[in-house]
């Protein structure tokens, strides 16, 4: 293991070390980003380790992060007695003393609220779902629903940064740059780790999000997400200024080059190499990454597959659209964020219109990347960052009511590489309050994402600051039921 910079010179290169694991985690990550074009003998590496071979199930992630939190009593959990329970106090039993946020701590009552919505079982596996996700339906039997996960986070910000990073502190890699890091991509003219952000039309203005979520920590900032955006250049700065063509720029970029080399050999800064890999990736971006955004070329059968949200670029069918041609080039980790889940109040004016931005691509994606033969090899997670309360927060009326955050139980879905479809894992009460059988723990999660993918949690470190870190910290255990 690396442990100053000076001595990055003397540890093994990580061409080096993919070599000499030959069969497992390294020998995937041989045609990584830039590999062919750099000598790495600067760059921070996971040292000499062995990595415990695991064959890989996917290639690829894409991460459907639902910001605000889905309440999962509206979508998923359907608990039909709480009809006979509307306005009763959460008993003391089921609550047993949980914490509560500021919004709710100081009600007098909790009045239990049963969802508005019908709900029915779909496909063969008879999943229930919630009548606001017909679309969902579909697929249900391509999808494993885990009805028990939990977090320690209660407030979004942690619960989010605790969901893409392991840890509730800001400043650890997140996963897609983990992934990156470990696994790097299937193709050298892209990123890794891409990210797409999307604005729900059930609550507009909900809580921003931080690029930091997307990126690379301690990891060398290489495998930091890259954001498309929806309106102008994809990505900021990628075009050539006026009077600079690609010829010209070649030749600024072999120049820049070779006056970082001197200074890299000067320094021993592995950053400075890592500084001339965007360079090089980004002016093969500036041919790659138009043609991956044009999707002028897709049929209208594809249009109509997705809705008619995927031709308004930026929203979230759209950016599930880009998805899937994400995949097909060979993007390692593909995360798209979809804000305006926080439904405190006014759920039911609200959540139709959000559950109809995702439920249609959701399905669409699906069926898309399996008749494209894909969706073997593609991981699909769908999960927001925790769940909602059975109480109402304020008041609760005939016609209204909201949820707060729970941090609990919550239920999110799983579709493709390495996992059983048509399946339900875990289980909570009767007031989807807490969890009645098979806990998910958020380490669980990542660990169990990192194994579809041929990695042991346990040996994809990186030595920072005196201490070995990986994505799950010293916890984690696979989901072993509901792997194919």
């Amino acid at each position: 293991m690396i442990k100053s910079i000076p001595e990055l010179f003397q540890a093994h290169s990580r061409r080096a070390f993919l070599g000499t694991t030959a069969g497992s985690l390294g020998l995937t990550a041989l045609g990584s980003l830039m590999a062919e074009d750099f000598n790495s003998g600067a760059r921070a590496t996971a040292g000499q380790q062995t990595l415990s071979r695991i064959a890989p199930k996917a290639k690829r992630v894409i991460f459907l992060f639902q910001s605000g939190a889905p309440s999962q009593i509206e979508l998923f959990d359907h608990k039909p007695e709480l009809e006979q329970r509307r306005g009763e106090d959460l008993p003391e039993s089921i609550r047993r003393g949980q914490r509560l946020t500021n919004m709710t701590a100081g009600q007098n009552k909790f009045p239990v609220v049963p969802s508005m919505y019908k709900f029915a079982r779909h496909g063969q596996s008879g999943a229930t779902l919630s009548e606001l996700l017909p679309h969902l339906g579909t697929v249900a039997d391509d999808i494993c629903f885990i009805k028990s996960l939990h977090t320690e986070a209660i407030n979004h910000d942690p619960a989010v940064t605790f969901l893409t990073t392991g840890a509730q502190l800001a400043g650890r890699p997140s996963l897609g740059s983990w992934l990156s890091y470990g696994l790097g991509s299937e193709n050298k003219d892209l990123p890794a780790f891409v990210v797409m952000l999307s604005r729900g039309t059930g609550r507009p203005n909900d809580q921003p999000l931080y690029d930091r979520l997307w990126g690379s920590g301690f990891l060398p900032s290489r495998h930091q997400g890259v954001k498309l955006r929806s309106g102008g250049d994809p990505v900021l700065y990628l075009s050539n200024p006026p009077g600079i063509d690609a010829s010209l720029r070649r030749d600024m970029l072999d120049d820049q080059a070779a006056l970082n080399r001197i200074q890299l050999e000067r320094v021993h800064d592995p950053e400075i190499e890592t500084r001339i890999a965007q360079y090089e990736l980004a002016y093969r971006m500036q041919t790659s990454v138009p043609e991956l955004a044009d999707v002028s070329h897709e049929t209208a059968d594809t249009f109509n597959l997705y809705g008619p949200d995927s031709r308004k670029p930026g929203t979230f069918a759209a950016n599930c659209l880009l998805a899937r041609r994400l995949a097909e080039r060979g993007v390692r980790f593909i995360q798209l964020f979809h804000m305006g889940w926080d439904q405190h109040t006014n759920l039911p004016a609200q959540i139709p219109h959000q559950a109809r931005d995702i439920d249609q691509p959701c399905a669409a994606l699906i069926h898309d990347l399996k008749q494209r033969g894909l969706l073997d090899d593609t991981l699909i997670v769908w999960s927001g960052e925790f769940g909602r309360t059975v109480y109402c927060q304020g008041n609760l009326s005939a016609t209204n009511y909201g949820r707060d955050h729970h941090p609990r139980c919550f239920t999110i879905w799983m579709a493709g590489g390495g996992i059983k479809g048509g399946m339900t894992h875990g289980e909570t009460d009767d007031y989807s309050y807490n969890i009645a059988r098979d806990p998910v723990h958020v380490h669980d999660l990542n660990a169990t994402i990192l194994h579809c993918l041929g990695i042991d949690h346990h040996q994809l470190t990186f030595k920072f600051q005196g201490r070995h870190y990986r994505l799950t910290d010293v916890h984690g255990e696979i989901i072993r039921p509901i792997l194919a």
